[in-house]
């Protein structure tokens, strides 16, 4: 009788375990309905709906969804999350204190990496990610060469668990802006790459090997190069890891171009404020950009022939742009500078695209940057056009997961404007 007794509760037992397991399954189905859709593939929107469940989008249709958390986004917009290219993010929280910045190295020069130095608690991730970022590029300082310095993408969902791509680019920067004569600032960036060049993969396979090569060439020598940077150099050349070059003047994106194809490189220009006097020579070499929009006055004399028509100019030439914004805390500012690009002839949908597509293609994130059955589910829903500065996320979603939105500012914000019968000091 005992025995039959606990063989009925094992049963019962068992049942609730399978009904709580097919609960909490269907709870993370969600459905946002009647959205105005820009997909980052389509240059046009369309109505439709979403269906996302666990971290994926599993569906989007015009058909009616099934989900056990609906959201209705009539007259809103849905994008994929925006990806910022050029970023401080969870490296610099003050840039004044040094103390709060990890994005600089004493020793390492072309191998400095700041993954390690991510942190995920940073301020500037829910603030930037309260305005529509769900992935950034961080990128260190640039090291006395005039190639070196390896940045990681970080998804920013403030997990300490953090996702990302470690060394998903190395820097660079070459020009007016940098420190040096132009012609030693090239022929370094040549002889490094011409020993690179020469070097296999069993030439790395320890330490030691590395250090007797460093010995043997002139330039690893002179420049006291360490193992960490002959690594990383090699990984430009042989396992196609992007080389983002910061330079402005016409003539040098034209020596940039030569660079990137003597050596096979995957080239990326940043800041490139003369590009569109070489457009149809950037187009051919199949070399994305990332440019400020909102630059149209000279910085220096390698920017004077900087305009406001720029992005228009480029996207009619076919070549893949992306946004930046002067670095500081605000980098969610990229999709002001999208909207500047529309307001000067850039079509709209390609505006989208350069926040969203076109950085997870150039950067290798097959899986996010557009909202496609299969994907990651990283999307904004938006109050307004996103490309009004006036806009916000009402919804943003990383990896299917709602995230909160409450950052520094909205604290701070309630913490002045509620509760105004009690003392300033017994406010939340």
């Amino acid at each position: 009788m005992i025995n039959m007794n606990l063989k009925f509760f094992y049963l019962i037992l068992f049942g609730l375990l399978l009904i709580f397991v097919a609960t909490n399954t269907n709870a993370k189905t969600i459905v946002i309905k009647n959205a105005t859709i820009y997909d980052g593939v389509s240059d046009t929107p369309f109505k439709g709906n979403i269906q996302i469940e666990d971290d994926k989008i599993k569906r989007i249709s015009s058909s009616n969804l099934q989900g056990d958390f609906i959201i209705d986004a009539q007259e809103k917009i849905v994008t994929p999350g925006l990806i910022a290219t050029d970023t401080e993010i969870g490296i610099v929280e003050i840039g004044a204190l040094s103390v709060t910045r990890d994005d600089s190295a004493d020793m390492y020069k072309i191998g400095f990496s700041i993954y390690d130095a991510f942190n995920p608690n940073s301020t500037l991730i829910p603030w930037n990610r309260s305005n529509g970022v769900t992935t950034a590029l961080t990128t260190p300082q640039n090291t006395s060469s005039p190639i070196g310095g390896m940045g990681s993408l970080f998804v920013l969902d403030g997990k300490l668990n953090v996702t990302g791509v470690r060394d998903a680019a190395m820097i660079g920067q070459v020009g007016g802006s940098s420190s040096g004569s132009r012609s030693e600032q090239y022929a370094i960036i040549e002889d490094l790459l011409i020993m690179a060049s020469s070097l296999s993969k069993s030439d790395l396979s320890s330490d030691s090997d590395i250090y007797e090569l460093i010995g043997e060439s002139a330039i690893s020598s002179a420049m006291e190069l360490h193992p960490r940077d002959i690594k990383a150099l090699f990984t430009i050349l042989n396992e196609n890891v992007p080389l983002i070059m910061k330079s402005h003047r016409a003539s040098d994106l034209l020596k940039l171009i030569e660079i990137k194809e003597r050596f096979n490189l995957n080239m990326i220009i940043m800041g490139a404020q003369e590009a569109h006097l070489v457009k149809s020579e950037l187009a051919e070499a199949g070399i994305p950009l990332i440019i400020n929009p909102i630059n149209n006055i000279p910085d220096s004399f390698d920017e004077l022939a900087s305009n406001i028509q720029m992005a228009s100019r480029l996207e009619e030439a076919g070549i893949p742009i992306m946004f930046n914004v002067s670095r500081s805390h605000n980098y969610h500012l990229i999709r002001q500078g999208a909207g500047v690009a529309v307001a000067n002839g850039m079509s709209y949908g390609g505006a989208i695209k350069s926040l969203t597509s076109i950085p997870a293609e150039t950067f290798g994130m097959s899986d996010r940057g557009t909202l496609e059955a299969g994907k990651i589910a990283d999307l904004v829903i938006w109050d307004e056009d996103p490309l009004e500065p006036s806009a916000m996320p009402e919804y943003v979603f990383i990896g299917g997961e709602n995230m909160d939105l409450t950052s520094r500012a909205t604290r701070l914000t309630d913490r002045y404007t509620k509760d105004l019968d009690e003392p300033v000091i017994y406010r939340d």
